[in-house]
């Protein structure tokens, strides 16, 4: 089974900033038990300052600013609710 795309949604803000997310079903592997494929990005000013991802070999994580974090994926609702969270609170200026 190839990778079936599950949900793309981009907006770009009228400041310029791009919120991007793009959700796959992917075949089951030890990198992606739960067999989703995620890539969610929020670009502020031409740069990343939140981003979601299980990038082959990494696993679940988040990017805050220029730090990486682990990440507990449970389902691709929380997951989007957890990314627009941190969005917003980088749009807030909260650390």
């Amino acid at each position: 089974m190839d990778a079936e795309l599950l949900f793309h949604r981009k907006s770009i803000e009228s400041n310029g900033d791009i919120i991007e997310m793009k959700i796959w079903q992917v075949p089951c592997s030890s990198d992606r038990k739960h067999g989703i494929k995620y890539s969610l990005v929020f670009i502020q000013q031409g740069h990343r300052t939140v981003g979601y991802d299980n990038a082959e070999g990494k696993g679940d994580h988040r990017h805050i600013r220029h730090r990486e974090y682990r990440y507990h994926f449970t389902d691709v609702d929380t997951l989007i609710q957890d990314f627009l969270a941190d969005v917003e609170k980088m749009k807030r200026g909260e650390p």
